[in-house]
């Protein structure tokens, strides 16, 4: 057994090779055993149990010595660091993406720490995450955002285990189950939509409709367009970079996920952006890369704000976006201007990249081809959301089990 059980009530003393057991002056206050062995970082360690625990006190010195067996050992004393303290510590070391950062570091504040943040991490138990979980379906958290909050949450014990804090994540257990998400089909726009939609957008921002449902682009990535990403002489579109915000301040960066990618520039979207291009100077905009903190780099944007300056996404959406979308009869036009625009997420200019894919899947590009252009981090993801777009695999079924039944020898 690891270490020894300390009886503090009793000492034994030797006289003349005689050994006797005699009361201390703690005798009858107090816990009366102290379990106490040495850890893997050469310090001891100890916890006191009452008198008549004396079993209990050699069973957790038995637990211990199996758990530095197995590797799995804890210090108790790493254990009681609550979920809160350990996740902000963790966070402070993740500065590689600042943006990613400030938003696990919000979802944690609204919806985890107030639930769980003040648990040791040395008592989480599954139970205590499947009732966190209840509360985000309980509070009506959307199950895409409630998934993502737990996805965080998971990365973090995650972490704690890696760091010895925890010897296993109470979400990897199979009674824990991540919230539950309802997918709904994307219904892409149809191209009468998608020119209505950009008929009534500024003149200043046609070109961008182009980009979304021509070339496949985020809003984002429309909104840091350059003028090199354009080479007219190959037909492509080289999608290098981004327009975000780090930490509320806009920052250039790689598109989403690091990917870079070239995705062909057809005919129509080319004469656009030549066209924006001759009426609409470019505008050269000097902001940091990547992070809010960084030296700054100088481009050559294609798409400016009346006043000259970068166009910032959310005057975009409140500004064309939406008035946009009410002209094409998408949405309402407000009754007031003080009630605002409904909301419309599904009708976001993310509707155009649903409208790209489509075209391309019922024009019968393949999958690989749809999700490299989409800048998708893998054909799988592409095929989860956009498979029952390729209207073209039932009916090739029918076909072909028709064909086979055709063929077939008629007995009799």
């Amino acid at each position: 057994m690891a270490g020894h059980i300390q009886d503090r009530w009793y000492k034994t003393t030797t006289t003349d090779g005689k050994t006797t057991r005699i009361k201390t002056d703690r005798h009858g206050t107090g816990l009366r055993y102290r379990a106490r062995y040495v850890g893997p970082d050469g310090t001891e360690k100890s916890k006191s149990f009452r008198d008549g625990q004396k079993r209990l006190a050699e069973s957790w010195l038995a637990q211990i010595e199996a758990d530095m067996t197995r590797g799995q050992y804890v210090d108790p004393r790493a254990g009681r660091i609550t979920f809160r303290q350990y996740a902000e510590k963790w966070l402070k070391a993740q500065g590689s993406e600042p943006s990613w950062v400030a938003s696990m570091e919000s979802q944690l504040t609204l919806h985890a720490f107030p639930h769980i943040g003040s648990r040791p991490l040395g008592s989480f138990q599954p139970e205590h995450v499947r009732e966190w979980v209840a509360t985000l379906e309980q509070r009506g958290i959307p199950g895409t955002y409630a998934r993502t909050i737990y996805s965080n949450v998971r990365a973090v014990l995650s972490a704690a285990v890696d760091d010895a804090y925890l010897n296993r994540n109470p979400c990897s257990v199979r009674s824990v189950k991540q919230p539950i998400v309802e997918r709904k089909r994307v219904e892409p726009w149809s191209a009468e939509r998608v020119f209505a939609v950009q008929a009534g957008m500024p003149d200043r921002y046609q070109a961008m409709v182009d980009l979304g449902a021509g070339c496949g682009m985020r809003q984002s990535e429309i909104l840091g367009v350059t003028v090199d990403a354009f080479d007219f002489e190959t037909n492509t579109l080289h999608v290098v970079q981004q327009l975000k915000l780090s930490r509320n301040k806009p920052v250039f960066a790689p598109p989403k996920g690091g990917k870079p990618r070239d995705v062909p520039l057809p005919g129509p979207v080319a004469d656009a952006i030549k066209a924006h291009m001759k009426q609409y100077r470019p505008v050269e905009i000097m902001l940091p890369w990547r992070r809010a903190d960084a030296p700054k780099v100088t481009k050559n944007l294609v798409f400016s704000a009346l006043m000259g300056n970068h166009v910032w996404r959310t005057s975009l959406n409140e500004g064309a976006w939406k008035p946009a979308l009410v002209a094409a009869g998408v949405i309402p036009e407000p009754e007031t201007p003080e009630d605002g625009y409904d909301a419309a997420r599904e009708h976001g200019m993310h509707a155009l990249r649903h409208f790209y894919a489509s075209a391309l899947l019922d024009g019968g590009e393949n999958i690989k081809a749809v999700s490299e252009y989409l800048g998708h981090s893998d054909p799988a993801m592409t095929l989860r959301v956009y498979a029952h777009l390729m209207p073209s695999s039932q009916e090739r079924t029918r076909k072909a089990i028709a064909t086979a039944y055709h063929r077939a020898p008629i007995e009799g």
